[in-house]
């Protein structure tokens, strides 16, 4: 059994620094879309306290349940992501032309954030169980490719190519971390990339982003959010334009609220906000291949590089994407973007890293050294030691 210490308090303070600074800026990016669709300005706040809320009590149970129960229960969990990938494409609501939510009166579920983090979780079960026999194909490998393969290929049916791009891309990454051969990664990199790009030049629209992304439009008129974006960040400048005062916001910029919400970071905060909020993923990367490493088994470090991945890698993307650095994706800015599957799902899993941390020795619990009279006392059952 191993002893419980303090979880990283410091990489808990700007995680939950991150929801806070949502509020504000979800708030001030939606109020005017909000308004315009519903004649409430406060419309996408509330629904997006309510999830802050809900991520909140997430993270905390990710904190306090005891991260060795998941390596049991891995496997049904895939199961049942995948079991609700299925039902999203049977019954699942369209929007944008893509199904990808399960809706229940109200309520939305994307079934992809769930089924993402319960293949990696049960990609570090199996990478822990089955040690050197990862760089066996037929034992090691191609198990864990299928698992891959399932959860990639139905999310690519909904259609969502950045969702199933990126679930692909951390299983590899992981793969890699737990030892898997590099012929074997090589060689199914080489045979997938083919079809992914395939698959992400069949669909025009798709097509037509990734080339405004090398060529650019003379009207405008396709790129326009991410024009709109990147006006945000020059009206922005150094200082910004100051909090609550975001011109872009106002119908201007298209998804300011979700996507594109470091736009609005750079227009409010300046050059220098996004810079704190870059630095804030990068500490939670520091502070998580920390942890990685400092693990008393070899699933909880797999988990760990697997869940401090995900969460950096998105907000790299995220931020690319905004800045035209990488074609037009919907991937979420992590704990900053309106949003309920990808905020919930992404809180329980850094609750998971930091309950994670607290078997380690980094945080040390100080335990009380009794004096001889106090050794005494309690002896013969006088006073009490705490």
């Amino acid at each position: 059994m191993m002893e419980r210490n303090h979880i990283d308090i410091w990489a808990l303070i700007v995680v939950l620094a991150l929801m806070v600074l949502s509020l504000g800026v979800v708030y001030s990016a939606s109020a005017e879309w909000a308004y315009a669709r519903f004649e409430n300005l406060n419309h996408y706040f509330n629904l997006h306290l309510i999830k802050v809320l809900l991520s909140f009590g997430a993270l905390l149970v990710g904190i306090n349940v005891p991260y060795k129960i998941y390596q049991r229960f891995s496997k049904p969990l895939l199961i049942l992501s995948i079991l609700f990938l299925m039902l999203t494409l049977i019954l699942g609501g369209e929007s944008k032309g893509a199904v990808r939510w399960l809706r229940l009166g109200g309520l939305g579920f994307q079934p992809s954030e769930l089924a993402k983090f319960a293949l990696l979780f049960h990609l570090a079960t199996l990478l822990a169980t089955k040690k050197d026999m990862v760089k066996n194909w037929k034992h090691g490998f191609v198990p864990m490719m299928i698992w891959i393969v399932i959860v990639v290929g139905l999310v690519l049916l909904q259609p969502n190519f950045s969702t199933a791009a990126m679930i692909f891309l951390l299983s590899f990454l992981l793969l890699f971390i737990g030892g898997v051969s590099v012929l074997h990664l090589g060689g199914t990199l080489l045979a997938a990339v083919p079809l992914l790009i395939g698959y992400a030049l069949l669909a025009p629209y798709r097509l037509e982003r990734i080339r405004l992304f090398f060529y650019g439009s003379s009207n405008g008129k396709i790129n326009y959010q991410l024009r709109q974006g990147i006006i945000a960040f020059g009206n922005g400048g150094l200082f910004g334009v100051g909090v609550g005062e975001s011109r872009q916001r106002d119908l201007f910029l298209p998804e300011s609220y979700n996507d594109f919400v470091y736009s609005i970071i750079g227009e409010e905060y300046g050059f220098i906000g996004t810079i704190a909020v870059l630095l804030a993923f990068a500490f939670i990367l520091f502070r998580g291949y920390r942890i990685a490493r400092h693990a008393k088994d070899e699933y909880g470090m797999y988990l760990a590089y697997a869940i401090t991945s995900t969460v950096a890698l998105y907000a790299v993307v995220n931020a690319s994407v905004a800045v035209g650095l990488l074609p037009t994706t919907g991937l979420p800015m992590p704990f900053i973007s309106y949003g309920g599957s990808a905020m919930l799902m992404t809180a329980f899993a850094m609750g998971v890293l930091l309950n994670i941390s607290a078997y380690t020795d980094l945080h040390p619990r100080l335990h009380y050294k009794m004096s001889e009279e106090e050794n005494d006392s309690k002896s013969v059952g006088v006073g009490r030691v705490y």
